[in-house]
């Protein structure tokens, strides 16, 4: 797809276009993004982070006031489209350290989504789920008042996403569709990684499990409907989980991951168990040079490096794609997974190419492979552009899934 805008930074156009795709369930406006990125200096981090708050800024002022007049459309509509203007503008504060500016960035921005969360009916509801020694934050959306289980999505985003951003990542669009909807933040996800330093951890399973665990004391869920759906670094997490975790109906991986190992190990010259010796060593020099030229040349090498050391709680680029190592499904791990799974692939990912056929290759269960092309203007990374195309596509699937293990349960 051509770049609109930032013709020589792919970073800055993706998450540009990231931001216009959250337009088709009210994100963002499209004036609103062209004339934020228009002002916006390319490549610059800083003209970024002012640009975008300041059009988050206006637009959550105009909520208030829309709000003090009673206007309560008005004002959810507005801070729907500002938490997400907030959320763009941290978005590359993070590293080591970070930016200090990152959490008045983000609270504004869960602050904004709950004031919009308050406005809708049914409510959005802020939830705590109980995990280990503290809470992980999300949402629970009902799909209507009536106090009847419904089928329930547990969603959860990946390497940078928020909750509040899976509102318009298939959250809205599953309500409608009649499910309830879990969305919540894990360990190493904003949430808990800016308030309660959670990084973070690879047995997603065990993060998985409590977040079931919670659903099922809810009356409005049906037990038996419990999905699980996972977006970009959520396509290896989710499907960890689904291969330990056995009360799932259906499993989605957008897009499917199988091993981030390889992402770590691929310019390291060698073997891979050379890479990973050089990666695990306590001292290597030349690597460590390498990845600080890596990360003075690729704008998106200098992202993902320094928001993977804040999310994975590491000091340095080395230590992060060492982390990366313990994130796979290899091994026979995917080959646990029971349940229904769909494995969504982007013709032109710029960060996993490949990853989605090795994962439906391994799997063992009822599984489905869905591709999403250019020409479709679904074919980046998650499908920004494409949004209503991908959930319907997506939904389809999962509504006819869970209709046939319905059949199939009752026949017996």
């Amino acid at each position: 797809m051509k770049q609109l805008l930032f013709p020589n930074n792919i970073q800055f156009w993706y998450e540009t276009l990231r931001s216009m795709s959250h337009i088709a369930y009210g994100g963002a406006d499209f004036g609103e993004v062209l004339s934020t990125g228009e002002r916006i200096t390319e490549g610059d981090y800083d003209s970024w982070y002012t640009e975008w708050t300041a059009t988050a800024d206006r637009v959550s002022g105009e909520a208030e006031k829309a709000l003090a007049a009673g206007h309560r459309i008005s004002a959810r509509d507005g801070f729907l489209r500002a938490s997400n203007y907030y959320r763009s503008a941290e978005f590359f504060l993070h590293g080591h350290p970070c930016d200090p500016r990152h959490d008045h960035a983000y609270d504004r921005s869960v602050a904004c989504f709950k004031a919009a969360a308050a406005l809708f009916t049914p409510v959005i509801e802020p939830v705590e789920i109980p995990y280990e020694d503290t809470t992980l934050p999300g949402y629970f959306y009902r799909a209507d008042d009536s106090g009847t289980p419904r089928p329930t999505l547990i969603m959860h985003n990946g390497f940078d996403g928020t909750a509040e951003e899976l509102h318009f990542f298939g959250a809205m669009a599953a309500v409608e569709r009649g499910y309830n909807v879990l969305a919540f933040d894990g360990p190493g996800m904003p949430g808990p990684r800016h308030h309660r330093g959670l990084v973070f951890r690879p047995d997603w399973e065990n993060v998985i499990t409590p977040v079931v665990d919670f659903a099922v004391t809810l009356p409005e869920v049906d037990d038996s409907r419990i999905a699980l759906i996972g977006l970009s670094m959520g396509g290896v997490l989710a499907p960890r989980a689904a291969a330990f975790e056995h009360r799932l109906a259906a499993l989605i991986a957008v897009d499917g991951l199988y091993d981030l190992g390889q992402i770590a190990v691929r310019n390291i010259p060698g073997t891979r168990e050379e890479a990973e010796r050089l990666l695990r060593a306590a001292s290597a020099p030349e690597l460590d040079a390498a990845f600080e030229q890596a990360m003075t040349s690729d704008p998106i090498a200098r992202w993902a490096i320094n928001h993977g050391m804040y999310v994975m709680g590491v000091d340095t680029p080395r230590a992060f794609n060492a982390s990366y190592l313990d994130y796979t499904l290899a091994g026979g791990i995917a080959e646990r997974i029971q349940c229904p799974t769909l494995v969504c692939d982007a013709e032109e990912d710029m960060f996993f190419k490949g990853q989605p056929e090795q994962l439906y290759d391994h799997l063992t269960c009822p599984k489905t492979f869905m591709a999403f092309t250019t020409e479709e203007g679904a074919g980046a990374h998650c499908h920004p552009g494409a949004m209503r195309l991908s959930i319907a596509r997506i939904y389809d699937w999962l509504d006819d899934t869970l209709a046939a293990a319905a059949a199939a349960a009752a026949a017996a």
